[in-house]
């Protein structure tokens, strides 16, 4: 649902001759990717994408066959939005996790953006172009996209750079969905839709949350005025809904998806949006109405406001009702490790990973409990497991390095803490522990690992990215 800055660069481009090759779109899509995790916050917390992804590839599979796999991704930004890329890669942001109201609402953006790719909105527009650099075109698209969604001074201010970097010595042109593209989606979209056995009358419900919410005015501060993309909102709920009324009753009778989103809602809410708010939300919501989670929720934001005593009491209180709620536990057991009670985090923790074995966040803060212990066999073992599950974590790969230095391994600790740079974008870092992993490589088994790890730091390095990851 962004607007596309295309960056024509005939300089350094090659002629395409009106003719973008799946090839093309999938260089673009992994220097965009690159491009984009450069310079934004990804949410790493494995509930949340795990969640998003099942959703994602619950739509995916209505598809017409792709020549590529789609992947997706949890943006930490605060504006109600998503957008897709070609190459197959979506990006949900937080923002539209906490806008929506359930997951048919979030399942409609995913299918309408799914759908600019399936029908090569972007790649048809830059047929009309003779020369194209793909390079450019990824920096200077992640430019525009970071300044249109950032919602705030600070994060538009790295989308222009980036953009102003890529467009160095280049004529510009702004390419944004024409109002045939959006129908086009929003068509193509319902039906992926529909086929994912969800509710069809989400689509419009999401269209006129965002009307109300101002998201996507123009001249507002989340989306400028050259930037909005979505022209005629409440035209598109008409037609929409006109649609849906000659659709089969039983279709547009399905329930809502709640449960789990709203789960997922929770967390996303106390943790990653603002503390304070998150706070205020908890207060205004009526007794009658708390879930355990929501005290767990509310006990999170406290946490992170430092009130660590009226914290403790919201935990407790989640406890109290959902000691069999696994999210419960993790939270609570988190809680206590970071306020030092060993003994009492470890049970929680304990029980989450029981209840559930794939919760990485539960496994990681276990094998910190076993490492702590000085068990560092099992700590190395459980922590290794945490990376099979998420295998471009910078904290997991940065504690697991610890784990095995403090085990006397220091040549799997600077590996890991290459890694650990490596995904944080820590150059370097990343340099400093290479550097140390090399002198100690002795066996082949060691020097066939250096190999992978310099492979996978010329990848994540090459020319299409775009400079280290700034600060916030």
């Amino acid at each position: 649902m962004a607007a596309l800055l295309i960056v024509l660069a005939p300089c350094q481009a090659w002629a395409m001759f009106g003719s973008i090759t799946v090839a093309d779109e999938k260089e673009m899509g992994k220097k965009f990717d690159n491009a984009i995790r450069a310079q934004m916050s990804f949410v790493d917390d494995p509930e949340v994408v795990s969640y998003v992804k099942g959703v994602v590839d619950r739509v995916a599979a209505t598809l017409p066959p792709q020549p590529w796999t789609i992947q997706s991704a949890v943006v930490g930004q605060g504006s109600m939005n998503a957008f897709a890329i070609p190459g197959g890669y979506i990006y949900i942001f937080t923002g539209l996790i906490l806008g929506v109201e359930n997951e048919d609402e979030l399942a409609a953006v995913i299918s309408h953006e799914l759908a600019h790719v399936t029908e090569r909105h972007v790649a048809k527009r830059m047929d009309q172009m003779r020369f194209i650099n793909i390079a450019s075109i990824a920096g200077v698209l992640a430019g525009a996209l970071i300044g249109a969604n950032g919602g705030g001074t600070s994060t538009n201010a790295i989308g222009q750079a980036v953009a102003t970097g890529a467009m160095a010595g280049a004529q510009s042109a702004f390419l944004m969905y024409t109002r045939e593209n959006e129908r086009d989606a929003d068509e193509v979209g319902i039906v992926y839709l529909m086929k994912s056995g969800y509710n069809p009358d989400a689509m419009p419900k999401t269209f006129e949350i965002m009307q109300k919410q101002h998201w996507f005015m123009s001249g507002s501060d989340n989306v400028p005025t050259y930037l909005s993309t979505h022209p005629g909102l409440s035209e598109r709920v008409a037609y929409l809904r006109d649609r849906i009324r000659r659709m089969p009753a039983e279709v547009v009778a399905r329930e809502y998806n709640r449960d789990k989103f709203l789960r997922i809602q929770t967390l996303v809410r106390a943790r990653m949006s603002g503390a304070d708010t998150a706070l205020a939300y908890y207060n205004s919501k009526p007794k009658t109405e708390m879930l355990c989670l929501d005290y767990a929720g509310k006990g999170i934001a406290l946490d992170r406001l430092k009130r660590m005593s009226q914290a403790e009491h919201e935990f407790e209180t989640a406890l109290a009702c959902g000691d069999n709620d696994p999210l419960v536990l993790r939270e609570a057991g988190i809680f206590y490790f970071n306020k030092g009670d060993f003994a009492k985090a470890g049970p929680y923790l304990q029980k989450a990973t029981i209840m559930n074995p794939r919760d990485a966040m539960s496994l990681f803060f276990v094998a910190r409990l076993m490492a702590e212990r000085k068990d560092y066999k099992s700590a190395i073992s459980t922590m290794e497991r945490v990376v099979r599950e998420v295998p471009e974590d910078s904290e997991v790969r940065f504690h697991l390095g610890r784990i095995y230095g403090e085990s006397g391994d220091l040549f799997e600790a600077h590996l890991q803490l290459t890694y650990a740079a490596l995904y944080g974008r820590d150059k370097k870092n990343m340099q400093f522990h290479m550097d140390k992993t090399k002198a100690l490589a002795a066996t082949e088994t060691q020097k066939k690992r250096l190999a992978q790890l310099q492979k996978a730091a010329g990848e994540r390095f090459d020319k299409g990215a775009q400079g280290e990851k700034r600060s916030p």
